[in-house]
């Protein structure tokens, strides 16, 4: 897999790189198919006096591409609200591509 993390009007610390890291490796365990991930960090002054911190995701999987996008006071926040709507993506990808269709019972028998 590999992982691109950068960085926006922000310097992308070790400490952020690793919280990161170990929030996407969540993804990883439900879906071990995950050929490309880029994540960029962003810091957007705004009109308002608070800062707004956004962090967004694309990942490439073995038959889609899946983006998601997280906007939070809190860059940690962002992360975590980030990485639960890959989470779910990632699951429902998961879930499209096994075949839940069974043969009838009569069939099974012949």
């Amino acid at each position: 897999m590999n992982l691109t993390i950068s960085g926006h009007h922000l310097e992308v610390t070790p400490a952020l790189r690793s919280y990161v890291t170990t929030k996407l490796d969540r993804i990883t365990r439900h879906f071990d198919q995950v050929v490309d991930v880029k994540v960029l960090l962003t810091v957007e002054k705004q009109k308002e006096k608070e800062r707004r911190q956004r962090a967004e995701c694309n990942i490439h999987v073995k038959g889609n591409d899946l983006f998601a996008e997280s906007s939070h006071e809190d860059l940690y926040a962002a992360v975590d609200e980030l990485v639960d709507k890959l989470d779910r993506q990632v699951v429902r990808h998961k879930d499209r591509l096994q075949d839940h269709h069974h043969d009838a019972a009569k069939r099974l028998m012949q």
